[in-house]
């Protein structure tokens, strides 16, 4: 499910976590999980209008909620959930990484179900 993106590493281990923290997830959200690909990056394209400037992001959603899919929404290119290894390692030691990896699949989750910052904050998961 977890891919390696064209700018990532060869980091097995960051990988590992990854895949773990999308298996923490619990299956009834899982099973909920369309059309979207969950790719692992070094770092962010600082010139992406998503992410402008921005070494400290450590994931990415890009894409169309699943609560503004309308009758309309059919044949799309996935949804894309970028994981950013290079910011994540820089800032937590290896003993916190795990968690903080899984906070941001959440995080970037949360998003493609439609929950916005501002209700992640609200939840303790911004």
């Amino acid at each position: 499910m977890v891919q390696m993106g064209h700018g990532g590493g060869t980091d097995d281990f960051f990988y590992e976590l990854v895949e773990r923290a999308m298996e923490s997830i619990p299956p009834e959200l899982t099973a909920l999980l369309e059309n979207v690909a969950i790719v692992v990056e070094d770092w962010p394209n600082l010139s992406s209008p998503l992410a402008p400037g921005s070494n400290d992001l450590y994931g990415l959603y890009e894409g169309i909620p699943v609560s503004r899919r309308g009758a309309g929404y059919g044949a799309q290119l996935p949804d894309r959930i970028t994981i950013f290894r290079g910011p994540l390692e820089r800032d937590f030691p290896p003993e916190e990484l795990e968690e903080q990896v899984r906070i941001t699949v959440i995080h970037e989750l949360a998003h493609h179900f439609g929950i916005d910052d501002g209700r992640l904050e609200e939840l303790g998961w911004a």
